[in-house]
């Protein structure tokens, strides 16, 4: 039986559960190995080996070792292409061309604003830190731009990159999860009738939900 891949870090960690959510979509086991942040593990000598940046996530397949985790979601998808969900990353050029490029999107443009109003609202009350609040400010006005940008792409295909569930789309979930259900800014998307119908369905998906229960459990 082949070793199980191991992703390092928890499961609240955006990044992290990125990576989770695709090994999910792609049934490919395994191991995950919780790395607190809040104690300095990702600090130590051992783990910098294979996170040079300390940070999380870090992945280990075999010998491979990767980080960044849209890096590692592409190199999951690419390696299975027949496990699980089909075409996550495409099948052809064209098509991984226009999942790369709302990939870019949501690194570029969505991650910056929505990372920010996450920690900001989410996590700065729970490390009783003073939110900055011209800069929830600042940041939501950036966000609002690009969801209208969502909106009207949503408006002509199902999902981001066309008609098929895709990294793309995979990728907005972890930080769209935490405005939504986490914060009283669910409005942003909610209010749009196709980004709201597009949340609805991607954050519907099993391999999500699963990836919600890992990261509400008692454990984290």
């Amino acid at each position: 039986m082949a070793t199980p891949v191991t992703v390092y870090g928890p499961p609240l960690s955006t990044a992290v559960s990125r990576v989770l959510v695709c090994l999910l979509e792609k049934d490919v086991p395994f191991q995950l190995v919780p790395i607190s942040m809040a104690k300095g593990e990702h600090k130590k000598p051992d783990y910098l080996k294979i996170q040079p940046f300390g940070q999380v996530p870090a992945f280990q397949d075999d010998e491979i070792t990767l980080f960044e985790s849209r890096a590692i979601c592409r190199y999951i998808a690419d390696k299975y292409p027949s496990k699980g969900t089909m075409g996550l990353f495409g099948t052809n050029p064209l098509v991984k061309a226009s999942i790369d490029q709302w990939l870019e999107a949501e690194s570029q443009s969505f991650n910056p604003p929505s990372s920010i109003l996450a920690f900001q609202l989410v996590f700065a009350p729970r490390m009783k830190l003073k939110q900055d609040k011209a800069l929830i400010k600042q940041n939501e006005a950036k966000l609002v731009k690009v969801l209208d940008i969502y909106e009207n792409r949503l408006g002509e295909s199902r999902y981001l990159a066309g008609d098929e569930f895709t990294l793309a789309d995979l990728s907005h979930l972890p930080n769209t999860q935490y405005l939504v259900e986490k914060t009283n800014r669910a409005e942003l998307f909610m209010s749009r009738r196709n980004v709201g119908r597009w949340w609805d369905e991607i954050s519907s998906r099993p391999s999500w939900k699963k990836v919600v229960e890992m990261q509400n459990a008692p454990s984290q």
